[in-house]
Parts: C-alpha cells; structure tokens; sequence
C-alpha cells in the first residue's frame, strides 16, 4: 500500500492551492494541568470563591486531519464550510483539511494511520469491513450520492440504456472508489457484469473532461461542478440521475446515503469528546446551509471553486443542497440498502457476516444541541 507518497502529494497540491488549515496529525489528549493547593494553605478568600467563576484549564483538543475525496466537489461542501464559519474553531477543534482526487486513497490513508478521518461515502464502511478492518460514519451529511451517469454526446445516440454499457469505458475517480462501485452496480443492473466494461479512474473536474474530450471514456460517474461543465462544454448529456432522491430510489432502488465523516472505531472509542466536537461543529454547519441561500453559502467558499463561472457554480449548488441532512443522522432504513447494492457487485459479501451497526454511529449527533 503506497499511501505515504499519495499522503505527501495530497499535502503538496493542497498547499499550493491555499485549501489546507495548519496543523497535521494526531496527538494523546493531555490530561487537566490545573493543580490544588494544600487544605491548610488555602486562604479564607479562596475558598469563599463562588464555585461558577473558578474555571479549571481545559485540555486541548488533538490536532486532527481529514482527507476529504474532493474538496471542490459540491458533495463535500460541509468540510470547506464548517471549516469557513469557524464553527471548528468555535468547538476548540484543530482541523488540518487536506484534499484527495479518491475516496479510495483517503481509505488507505486512515487504514494506515496517516490521518484520523474521511470525507467520503458511507458505503467505504462496509466495504472495508469485508475485508476485516473497521470504520464506522460518526455524521452523515448526505441521503444520497449527489452522482450522474454521464454519456458523451458522441455517443449518445447509441448509449441509451443501462444495457447499452456494454464493452464502454466508464471513468471513475479511482478504482474501488465508490464512483467505481455505482458504476459496477448500474452495469449489472443492465444485464451485464463488472467484466463487461471497463472502469477507468481519472479523476474529476479538468482531468475528466480532457479524458471525455480525447475519447479515453465513453461515459463517467460524476458530480457537481464537474457535470455542469460538461453540459455547458456540450461534452456529454446526464443517462443516470442520482442527484435527487427519485431519481436514486429509480437508479439504485432506494436511498443510498453518501457523503459523511468516517472514522476508524477504535479513534472514535478512545476519543469521544474529540468525536463530539467534531460532530457539534458539523451539525452546527449543515443546519446552518439549510437556512441560507445559495448566494450565502457560495460567498464563504473559495473562488476557485466557481470553476471559471459562479453562476453556473450556483446553479450546481441549488441543484445539489437537497442531498444534505440537517441532523448528520443516518437515515434507518438506509444502511441495508447500501450493502444490498454492494452485494450485488460482489455477491462474496452474502458471507461476510457484515455487522451494519458497526458502520455508523448516531451516538453523537444525538447530542447536538
């Protein structure tokens, strides 16, 4: 596994493009410094001290780092804006945010201990349990995956159903990322299998674009902003909406919860009151998206990413913003169908004896105030 070299890039580009917070890293929450005099030599004014002004000195807060699969991309918008808002800061949190093309890359980061979190899709939790490792989802920000199936307008004519797939290229993120998993999964529901396409990771944004325009893919599983710019380009035409909840209940057969803050257990067990913060901070971030406009939200973002065109950015974002929760919970109904889609692509996972409750918590978005 080379995530120390994917980690170091992710540093690099992220610092050239002036998106990262200071800090890196996790560190062992210090104990409380504060420290009690002797009885006998306290002084009379001390102890007569009225108890709600005495404050003891409050530990600080873990430095920790998400890699997030995309911090340009409409989908994860809650981590660029909490972060915007302050309402890490608000929570004492010191958050490093660092931005990686795949959510399979930022997988293999958190498994090897390079960083404490995940921007990325739920369905990573499963997946990765399968394979003997656990992550589990601490806020669920999104109900469905926010993705569109993209055909090239050079070959729209002849691609017009899920069985027209067949012997295409279809560009995904990256391989075993969950842009890979959706788009093994409408090639099955066509009547074929993972082996009758081939699934080619390039990315998002400019780097997908190129690899449509050069005829390197044939189609590609994508998201905002990346779909209006190859709509407005006249590249490519949406075949598969899963941007809206009908069009994921008619893709994928029902809601398929996406984006979230992922966590290995074992950092969530030994870190409550860090785990708390974080889910505080973002809760506070997606309450505040519901009750603001599109304008609003896009002014604390980056211009870069407008792409070139905010009023197409905006467009993106109103089409968007329905996707997200503003609780962080995890719709109930949701994880069995996540894993039933999985299992379709990889039907190894029927005995995996996978254990959903050990995917997602709502242990602390329960608690937010």
């Amino acid at each position: 596994m080379k995530t120390s070299k994917r980690f170091m890039l992710g540093l690099s580009s992220a610092a050239v493009l002036a998106m990262v917070v200071t800090g890196c890293g996790a560190s062992t929450p210090q104990a409380n410094s504060s420290s009690t005099k002797p009885a006998d030599t306290v002084k009379p004014a001390e102890t007569a001290k009225p108890a709600e002004t005495v404050k003891a000195s409050a530990a600080p807060m873990p430095k920790v780092t998400i890699m997030v699969g995309g911090l340009e991309k409409v989908i994860y918008l809650p981590f660029r804006l909490t972060e915007s808002l302050g309402f890490f800061k608000d929570e004492g949190l010191n958050i490093e945010l660092i931005n990686e093309a795949a959510g399979q890359s930022a997988e293999e980061a958190l498994i090897a201990g390079e960083i404490q979190g995940v921007g990325g899709f739920y369905d990573h939790t499963i997946d990765i349990q399968s394979k003997g490792k656990a992550l589990e989802s601490v806020v669920q920000m999104a109900g469905i995956p926010g993705e569109r199936l993209m055909v090239s307008n050079k070959l729209k004519d002849k691609i017009k159903t899920l069985a027209d797939l067949k012997g295409h290229t279809i560009g995904v993120t990256g391989l075993g990322s969950s842009t890979n998993f959706l788009a093994n999964y409408l090639v099955t529901k066509g009547g074929n299998t993972g082996k009758d396409y081939t699934p080619v990771p390039v990315g998002a944004g400019q780097t997908l674009i190129a690899a449509m325009q050069q005829g390197k893919i044939d189609l590609a599983v994508t998201t905002e902003p990346t779909v209006s710019l190859l709509i407005s380009k006249d590249i490519a035409s949406v075949l598969v909406d899963m941007n809206t909840v009908e069009g994921t209940k008619q893709a994928l057969g029902g809601n398929y919860p996406a984006t979230s803050l992922y966590m290995a257990n074992a950092y969530v067990k030994d870190h409550p009151d860090v785990v708390q913060h974080l889910a505080n901070a973002f809760v506070h971030c997606l309450n505040w998206m519901s009750s603001h406009t599109p304008e609003e939200i896009a002014d604390k973002l980056p211009k870069e990413y407008y792409a070139g065109d905010k009023d197409m950015y905006l467009t993106a974002l109103k089409s968007t913003l329905p996707m997200f929760t503003k609780d962080g919970k995890m719709p109930a109904d949701a994880p069995p169908k996540v894993l039933e889609v999985l299992t379709a692509i990889n039907p190894k996972l029927k005995d995996a004896n996978i254990k959903l409750d050990q995917t997602f918590t709502t242990e602390f978005v329960d608690k937010v105030k």
